[in-house]
């Protein structure tokens, strides 16, 4: 059988009304791909009055190899961290099936049949090879390509984002677990001290120099000591289960946190320039998804114009197996088509106009998130360095609370004053004094080291 070939083109006519056509329905708007904010060149609330470089690497500022370990661990099993991780392997299947869209296809087919009729037997066998090819005369399917490959990045921004969440907030709830043993262990103490108060003021009572009074004071502040560290030790048990569930662990409050909190720097030094936010994670997929929006709506627009398409096919069919690959059965085709919609209700330029308004509206949210972005860094570093002060004066009241505590009881036990009712008072004020303070100190403690983790996820690292 001679090979032969066929080239079936549309008329010129045809063609001609098809781009007018087209032109009349393109959507003239273009979108925005890149997006500009005016930034100040430092942020406000960093001090102004030193200098020096910051520290690289914000686990290391805090020194503490149990609280890397941690966060290590809580990288490698946290499952939400892995569902993240597989949202950005499935868009890289995407960009490869975009990719894909830009290349020729080629397949292929082969048959055989056997047939019976009258008492004969009749065999047929087939092979046949099909291509086919979009090239792109607009640009349509590369922007496409782009729009997955800026859709992959975006996923990709997401997991870092998603990774330096988990890492904080595992040092959240690892700094949570220490205070929460810290208040367990100051409720203990109290209570050991309210105890041995109680056995001078029923000594006193006994000997008849304090009244029933002072005993019910006595008792009351022994029952809250003990209820104070039933619901201490309840906090540090669900603390210890947040920071389980973190790693991805059974949480059965178990684990163990080291027994003082981890030191921080004293301040944050001077220029501490706003363009750090420019690598923050959540920023960066903003910023590709306005990309991946534009594109979208280029190839949206695009999708108005004439599609040329074509396809090229190579068969053979036989009765004789052998005779399949002889190329003189070949026959073979090669079609190009330039199509082009007339009437679809209006489908293909509402899909366009859709495609538009979503371009500004991955701008919007980027310019909302970059503002509350610039609050949370600013708000966390006034907050920095207020904590630093509130901490130098609880020092202060911690240590004279402390001093009028020690006193109050030495005056009690020596029987200095003979007002005893009158003295009784003053030694429940101390303690309740002293015990608000600590327990103020050690929460306004954790207070700046979470603070510092929330700098750390505004600015989308450390400080470098």
């Amino acid at each position: 059988m001679p090979v032969t070939r066929s080239l079936r083109l549309a008329p010129l006519s045809l063609c001609a009304a098809c781009f007018c056509i087209s032109s009349c329905q393109t959507i003239t708007q273009r979108p925005t791909s890149n997006v500009e904010i005016d930034v100040p060149l430092a942020f406000a609330s960093a001090s102004s009055k030193q200098n020096q470089q910051i520290a690289f690497g914000w686990l290391k500022e805090f020194n503490d190899p149990q609280l890397s370990s941690l966060v290590h661990r809580s990288l490698a099993n946290n499952p939400d961290l892995k569902v993240t991780a597989a949202n950005f392997r499935r868009a890289k299947e995407d960009l490869i099936i975009a990719r894909a869209a830009r290349l020729p296809t080629l397949s292929g087919n082969s048959r055989g049949s056997l047939s019976r009729s009258d008492g004969e037997t009749s065999d047929s066998y087939g092979l046949s090879v099909s291509t086919s090819w979009e090239p792109d005369l607009w640009g349509r399917l590369r922007d496409l390509e782009k729009a997955s490959f800026a859709d992959y990045q975006a996923a990709v921004a997401d997991f870092r984002a998603a990774q330096l969440s988990l890492a904080a907030n595992t040092a959240q709830a690892y700094c949570n677990l220490i205070t929460a043993e810290q208040q367990l262990t100051l409720a203990e103490q109290t209570l050991t001290s309210f105890q041995k108060n109680f056995n001078i003021i029923e000594r006193g009572y006994k000997a008849g120099t304090l009244r029933a009074l002072d005993v019910n004071f006595g008792r009351n502040n022994v029952a809250s000591a003990e209820r104070s560290v039933r619901s201490r030790r309840l906090a540090r048990n669900n603390a210890a289960r947040t920071l389980q569930l973190l790693l991805g662990n059974y949480p059965d409050a178990s684990i163990n946190a080291a027994t003082r909190l981890p030191n921080l720097k004293k301040n944050v030094r001077a220029g501490l320039p706003a363009s750090l936010l420019e690598r923050r994670p959540d920023l960066a997929a903003a910023r590709a998804r306005i990309f991946a929006s534009a594109k979208s709506a280029d190839a949206s627009r695009k999708s108005l114009l004439p599609n040329l398409r074509l396809t090229g096919s190579s068969g053979t069919s036989s009765t004789q197996l052998r005779n399949l690959l002889d190329p003189a059965t070949l026959v073979s085709s090669l079609t190009a088509s330039l199509t082009q919609s007339f009437f679809t209700g209006g489908e293909l330029s509402s899909r366009a106009r859709r495609s538009l308004l979503s371009n500004p509206q991955a701008i919007d949210r980027y310019l909302s998130d970059a503002l509350q972005a610039f609050r949370e860094v600013e708000s966390a570093l006034d907050a920095d360095q207020s904590l630093a002060e509130q901490e130098s004066f609880l020092k202060k009241e911690v240590r004279q609370a402390t001093l009028a505590e020690q006193q109050a009881e030495r005056d009690l036990i020596e029987g200095l004053d003979t007002r005893a009712g009158s003295q009784i008072l003053e030694v429940l004020e101390a303690q309740r004094r002293a015990l608000n303070a600590r327990s103020n100190l050690i929460n306004l403690r954790n207070q700046r080291i979470q603070n510092r983790l929330d700098l750390y996820l505004a600015l989308g690292g450390s400080f470098e």
